[in-house]
């Protein structure tokens, strides 16, 4: 049985951050509580969590140097194109995100593939706090697809903020918002 800090969580019904959770009682085979109490050692503010994004073997370059930092930018822009004062305390990546990459071949040398199109769906914790709000613990899938990325063309790039979704149903359309993008009427970031 978990002993939440309130601190940092303000729904221990929902999700809850490691780091939110400062022990917890211990419990035998048939559900009874022993009187052990184990303190957690990783208990304190909730920090965010890219590994698993940083730990896909994929190609990210898409999202330049540091992908995780990129990743956290475009949440927060999501969020504060909704609230301007949306201010993201912690983001967890869930699960392994799913990636689609598209090319072409080089006009150049037929053995080199140029990246024209790339997406990403990746499942999420995070905690936003606003003025009117308070905090907020979201749960769902933020997904950015990027089009025009090899010359001639201009990038553009666009994101969905999906919440209380799962990875299996942003995957579905990742591969429709992908070349979405190309429509005419798709010329604005979202």
């Amino acid at each position: 049985m978990a002993e939440i800090d309130p601190t940092y969580i303000d729904d221990p019904n929902g999700y809850v951050p490691p780091e939110a959770i400062r022990g917890a009682w211990l419990v035998d085979a048939h559900g009874r509580l022993t009187g052990a109490y184990e303190k957690n050692p990783r208990h304190g503010v909730p920090q965010d969590d890219f590994g698993r994004l940083d730990a896909s073997d994929h190609w990210l370059g898409w999202l330049g140097d540091h992908p995780a930092a990129a990743l956290r930018a475009g949440i927060e822009d999501s969020l504060r194109a909704q609230v301007a004062d949306a201010v993201v305390e912690w983001v967890k990546i869930l699960e392994t995100p799913h990636f689609l990459t598209g090319g072409r071949p080089s006009s150049e040398d037929e053995q080199t593939l140029l990246v024209t199109r790339a997406a990403l769906a990746a499942p999420f914790a995070l905690s936003v706090r606003t003025a009117q709000h308070g905090r907020s613990v979201l749960l769902g899938v933020f997904s950015w697809a990027a089009v025009d990325l090899a010359p001639p063309g201009v990038r553009r790039d666009r994101h969905w903020f999906d919440l209380g979704v799962d990875l299996d149903w942003a995957a579905e359309r990742l591969r429709q918002r992908v070349y979405a993008i190309d429509g005419p009427d798709d010329a604005a970031e979202g």
